[in-house]
């Protein structure tokens, strides 16, 4: 790619990959620069300083991983097709090689101080949003709220063990989807 044509957003994306290989530390202007086919000056164009740029990353990961989530779920029904989405959605990431490296990396990297916000954010807007899907299925605040972060530590749980012990976990969709399956009936179940 020609580096005339690079935008920050083709920069944010670049460190977001390299974030996935090999967390915060993988982000670095001059080798980014040469995998973007880029001068140092591509870079200096659209951001101050390698701060800026992993600032812009965690923002654009935010917006992927969990605003974009959210629209996609919104476009279902009802809140038990919401939930369905949600769940399959996230597990989903979890699957094959590379798993979801960038939640990984950013979970490594929690007490950063350019991550901490971010993360805690964007946490605590996933556990509010299920929790909300629970609420809208009839569940008293308290009890959402509790299976909204049970859901979320599913995910994150699940994304660790394929990580870590990939045999671990659902292999193949048709699995996935059982999980799936079962996970939406432990949650839903009148306890």
């Amino acid at each position: 790619m020609p580096s005339s044509r690079l935008t920050a957003d083709d920069w944010t994306a670049a460190a977001l990959d390299a974030i996935g290989r090999g967390g915060l530390a993988a982000v670095a202007v001059e080798p980014l620069a040469t995998g973007l086919g880029a001068t140092k000056g591509s870079f200096y164009w659209h951001f101050a300083n390698r701060d800026a740029l992993i600032e812009a990353a965690l923002l654009r990961w935010e917006r992927d991983h969990t605003d974009a989530v959210i629209s996609l779920v919104e476009t279902q029904p009802d809140p038990l097709a919401k939930l369905r989405l949600l769940i399959s959605t996230v597990i989903e990431s979890t699957a094959g090689p590379h798993t979801d490296a960038i939640e990984l990396a950013m979970l490594a990297t929690a007490g950063h101080p350019h991550v901490a916000p971010v993360l805690a954010r964007v946490t605590e807007r996933r556990v509010a949003y299920t929790s909300g899907l629970f609420e809208a299925l009839g569940l008293p605040p308290q009890e959402a709220r509790h299976r909204g972060v049970t859901a979320v530590s599913a995910y994150l749980g699940l994304a660790q063990l394929a990580h870590a012990a990939p045999r671990t976990v659902p292999a193949t969709s048709t699995d996935r989807q059982a999980y799936v399956d079962r996970l939406i009936g432990l949650l839903t179940t009148a306890g």
